[in-house]
């Protein structure tokens, strides 16, 4: 087993989804099977428009050829285990790239650093993991003021864990972080704005009411992806998760015909009748999870 990077572009040609598998020709085989049963960093080039540089890590269950093209591989990626960076992190710093294994021995950034799968060392994978989970801001959920505190606010605060064990990196990712990280993602790719309806409603104390709601949800395999979330008000989400409304592919809002009160709804969606889209088209929900989410949960 071993730590690597994974290059993949928003715009890539290669048959990707970041948190379920990885695409790649059989000149990188060796290198990925190297990190099957570990974890990879994704990062996205400096090429690609508004890069994200270093932006989520996941794990490597196993690879297999790819059944439909000849000549490719797949990396299936660990069910559950794919997270958002909650700051994406640039190839270089103040001192030169984050990643120093892409240096040669003059200093200097070698090919290594086009290398579409490159191993990475413990020391690098921790410094720029550390970086993705710095909490600058909090990343707590909304919280009701009337909530009288029970503790659990500081069990919210658990850091991301990276301990060295018997040379090995032993990664920590709680259900509490994974919420947290979730929420600042697809808040952010929506810009804190409800999908639906279009508000933007923000507190005195500068929370947004939104919530980051899943659309194929955790307890049926979704993943923490931003492109498998939404960013909703209260009333749209408690609509969105019971099947009175869904998305179609290119985000028409659909109304249950069970809707006890369909012109009500109509009143609180966006007058274009189609959810206001994050503005990377990378963070778009995918069609893959909004078709599970009509088949599964919408009430036709």
């Amino acid at each position: 087993m071993g730590l690597g990077v994974f290059i993949h572009r928003s715009d890539s040609i290669y048959d990707d989804s970041p948190a379920e598998q990885y695409q790649f020709p059989s000149q990188y085989l060796g290198r990925v099977e190297a990190c099957v049963g570990d974890w990879i960093i994704y990062y996205e080039p400096r090429k690609v428009t508004e890069t994200r540089g270093y932006f989520a890590i996941a794990k490597v269950s196993r690879v297999i050829p790819d059944p439909s093209v000849p000549g490719m591989y797949v990396a299936l990626i660990e069910a559950g285990s794919y997270l958002d960076f909650a700051n994406p992190v640039p190839f270089s710093g103040a001192s030169g790239p984050i990643e120093q294994g892409v240096l040669n021995e003059q200093g200097r950034i070698s090919g290594r650093a086009q290398s579409a799968v490159r191993p990475i060392s413990p020391h690098d994978f921790n410094k720029i993991v550390e970086l993705g989970f710095e909490e600058k801001t909090p990343l707590l959920p909304r919280l009701d003021d009337d909530v009288p505190s029970s503790g659990f606010e500081e069990e919210q605060q658990t850091p991301f864990r990276i301990e060295q064990q018997r040379d090995r990196i032993s990664i920590t990712v709680s259900r509490v972080l994974r919420d947290r990280v979730f929420r600042r993602v697809v808040l952010r790719a929506y810009d804190a704005r409800c999908a639906i309806t279009g508000l933007k409603l923000i507190n005195g104390s500068g929370r947004a009411e939104v919530a980051a709601a899943h659309i194929r949800p955790v307890e049926a395999n979704g993943p923490d992806i931003v492109s498998n979330g939404i960013a909703l008000s209260g009333t749209a989400h408690w609509m969105f998760d019971r099947g009175l409304i869904s998305l179609s592919d290119d985000l028409e809002i659909l109304i249950s015909r069970q809707t006890n009160d369909p012109e009500g709804v109509r009143s609180l969606i966006n007058k274009s009748g189609h959810a206001r889209p994050p503005r990377r088209p990378s963070d778009r929900p995918h069609p893959h999870f909004l078709k599970w989410h009509r088949e599964h949960c919408f009430k036709q």
